[in-house]
């Protein structure tokens, strides 16, 4: 079969990448096009657009390219249809693919096209954005989940079936330890740094970890290069510091870090599976609106994955307004080893740990696509 994939950053490649390796142990004649990155460019297939060319958050900047957004949305809706693939997967970026998802709807009712539209990685409308549960059940026919708390969203609150398929973070954390070794540091205690995925999230929050680790000589402080943002535009930051840092080898660095200090996001769930204990740093431009915004808007009590699973404060979350080098050092303080915060930290992962099950998520969707939507396939080429 066809089959097109979308993503919007890093993480998605990642997680892509791995569905495309396991939807080939199914259907050996699987080909791909995609909106993607190099990690499914390793998979094979062709890659029309890679997603440094469409990440952009926050208002402004994606205001100021608005017209890109918009070419690459086009490019994206012509080159769908020219295709004719069998099946879309929509990763992740909710923005971007919600509106693939209904051009998509429209073409098939319109004849033009007779594929199935699947989104891997659902939309957390859990957190904002509600509204869009109308465009979900609408355009889209069949949801995946990787976060167990998000089937009583979907389907307790909203009545629209949802499928768990485990959680591929979890999944390929649990590989690694099981194949590869470690990053081995001088003294054997290491800060990890992992200030995001984005320009912005780095130049916001990268500093002010440095400022809060530079008086830590006891520990080697070792930065996480992000995929897809280049070396050069690190120096500037670490100038002045007596840092490393490593591009590609974020497993290694979490499988030997003593504690880290991480920006909000699927890191935070990473460095849980290594169990490091952490605190979640998020610098935000305008810390008192952030803060009015998340206790009035948003209908969450957590930004990080690790609390939003636990249902509770496992690890502290510096953000808005209590976002500082200050209560950074200080938060910091109580995680280190033989700290009480540190021991409680590591039992809680535990339950989160339990909490995220066995399921391998790549594995059972594409399993789920062989069962239910290749039969259809076969059938109407047979016709």
């Amino acid at each position: 079969m066809r089959y097109y994939l979308i993503v919007g950053e890093a993480s998605g490649d990642l997680h892509a990448s791995h569905l495309m390796k396991a939807i080939k142990d199914n259907d050996a004649e699987a080909q791909f096009r995609f909106f993607g990155g190099d990690n499914m460019l390793a998979q094979g297939g062709t890659m029309v657009k890679h997603y440094r060319e469409l990440a952009y958050m926050g208002f402004v900047p994606v205001l100021l390219h608005l017209p890109t957004i918009l070419k690459n949305m086009k490019r994206c809706k012509d080159d769908i249809m020219q295709w004719q693939p069998d099946v879309v997967i929509l990763v992740d970026y909710a923005g971007f693919n919600l509106k693939i998802a209904k051009f998509l709807r429209e073409q098939r009712d319109n004849g033009l096209w007779k594929g199935k539209i699947l989104y891997y990685i659902a939309p957390k409308l859990w957190a904002w954005k509600e509204y869009r549960m109308k465009n979900i059940k609408r355009d889209v026919d069949e949801l995946f989940s990787i976060l167990p708390f998000e089937k009583e969203f979907f389907e307790g609150k909203h009545h629209y079936p949802i499928h768990y398929v485990g959680n591929p973070t979890a999944d390929e954390v649990k590989k690694f330890q099981m194949g590869s070794g470690k990053w081995k540091v001088e003294n054997g205690k290491c800060i990890a740094l992992l200030a995001g995925s984005r320009r912005q999230e780095i130049r916001d929050n990268l500093p002010a970890m440095l400022e809060a680790t530079k008086d830590m000589k006891d520990y080697e402080v070792v930065v996480a290069g992000a995929p897809g943002i280049e070396k050069e535009y690190y120096a500037s930051f670490l100038h002045g510091h007596n840092v490393k840092i490593v591009h590609g080898e974020t497993y290694r660095l979490l499988s030997r870090a003593t504690v880290a200090l991480v920006t909000s996001g699927t890191a935070t769930l990473e460095t849980c599976m290594f169990n490091v204990p952490q605190v979640v740093c998020y610098r935000t431009t305008f810390p008192k609106l952030t803060r009015w915004a998340f206790n009035h808007i948003l209908k969450v009590n957590y930004i990080s994955l690790v609390n939003l699973i636990a249902d509770k404060e496992v690890v502290t979350e510096l953000f808005a307004d209590c976002f500082s080098v200050d209560n950074i050092r200080k938060e910091l303080d109580k995680i280190l080893p033989g700290k009480e915060g540190r021991e409680q930290m590591l039992r809680d992962y535990a339950e989160v740990h339990n909490r995220l099950g066995d399921g391998n998520a790549p594995v059972n969707m594409a399993r789920w696509i062989n069962e239910n939507v290749a039969p259809i396939h076969r059938c109407q080429e047979a016709q």
